[in-house]
């Protein structure tokens, strides 16, 4: 396993991390997902150790705590082997104060992750949603508090927009609190649109990716495509489409070479649109799930190989998409001063 730099901080991070979403399935929504128990999680947890992935990525609001008691019991004896990642800010009670970034909920729910998960302290915590409501020097400020507690290594936000994570980024260097180092954003070759303000962001300020659903939500496994209709059962079919819809015409156009470039790598269509990912700037880790463990050793292939500088120009044309203003006046009119990410 390839380990990297998480963001701008020293904190090593596999390039696969395992996501717990599939564990519990205490939800008509989760379970579409999966619901791995204990025993079943605990295989897996050895399968990945066994590769090197020791990253575990969970959240409060997975399966309403589910997946945290899962996930802490089959760690059980071995958490200093492995790494905790998981997440706060969305609603998890039926209380006023059981949601967002307040200071009563965050430190509520950092307490509550802790004794689920059967530990002291939590290596990356990530605000799961961006809070309007709350200010964002009160959510640092706590942040800070508990990184200084000790309950928390590093912080993270997921699923902010651009000026969320600057914002909250330059209150913290004015007081002198605990900066984010990571980004847990949705990124696949069906939504390059976080390329066009996100990994900027996190290029100018040491942000490391945590991607999620790399996969689509199952529309880069490969079952679906150009007379592939969405098997009965699968989570796609139960929940619908992950993101905004696509250009369906451009989705089989992108599996189309995902199945060519299989064949000439040897690997399968998965493998190659997680490598793809892999590739990005910005990107510290990947995180992967799987319902089985055939499933999960597939995913684990992905960081055996690296696609050419062919190979991802050619997956890259299949999934460009024009960007939205002012991305792509800036393009346009001044690209020479506002360079893209990467070329």
């Amino acid at each position: 396993m390839e380990y990297r730099l998480l963001g701008g901080s020293g904190f090593m991070v596999p390039a696969l991390s395992f996501g717990t979403a599939t564990f519990g399935g205490g939800t008509d929504f989760f379970r579409a997902w999966g619901a791995t128990d204990v025993a079943e999680a605990k295989r897996m947890v050895d399968l990945c150790l066994d590769a090197g992935l020791n990253m575990f990525d969970s959240a409060d609001a997975y399966s309403v705590g589910m997946a945290e008691d899962i996930l802490g019991a089959a760690i059980k004896g071995r958490r200093n082997d492995l790494l905790i990642s998981t997440k706060a800010t969305f609603r998890v009670g039926k209380g006023p104060n059981d949601v967002g970034s307040s200071r009563h909920h965050l430190i509520a729910a950092c307490e509550a992750s802790l004794k689920r998960l059967g530990t002291d302290h939590i290596d990356l915590w990530q605000m799961h949603g961006f809070d309007a409501l709350t200010p964002i020097e009160e959510t640092m400020r706590t942040l800070d508090d508990l990184v200084r507690a000790g309950k928390v290594r590093y912080i993270g936000c997921s699923n902010f927009s651009g000026w969320h994570l600057m914002k909250a980024q330059a209150i913290a260097d004015r007081y002198g609190w605990t900066r984010y180092v990571a980004h847990q954003a949705y990124y696949s070759l069906l939504a390059r649109e976080f390329e066009w303000e996100l990994m900027p962001v996190g290029i100018d300020q040491k942000v490391g990716t945590v991607v999620w659903s790399p996969l689509s939500g199952g529309r880069l496994s490969g079952k679906i495509g150009r007379n592939r209709v969405v098997p009965a059962g699968s989570r796609h079919a139960q929940l619908g489409t992950m993101g905004p819809e696509y250009p369906q015409e451009q989705h089989y156009d992108i599996v189309d070479v995902l199945q060519t470039l299989a064949e000439e790598t040897g690997r399968t269509i998965p493998q190659v649109a997680l490598n793809w990912v892999l590739r990005r700037p910005t990107v510290s880790t990947v995180i992967v799930g799987a319902r089985d463990e055939a499933q999960l050793r597939e995913n684990l292939g992905a960081v055996e190989f690296v696609l050419t500088p062919e190979q991802v120009a050619r997956l890259d044309e299949a999934s460009y998409r024009p960007p939205t203003y002012p991305y792509w006046h800036q393009r346009r009119t001044s690209s020479d001063r506002n360079p893209p990410p990467f070329k």
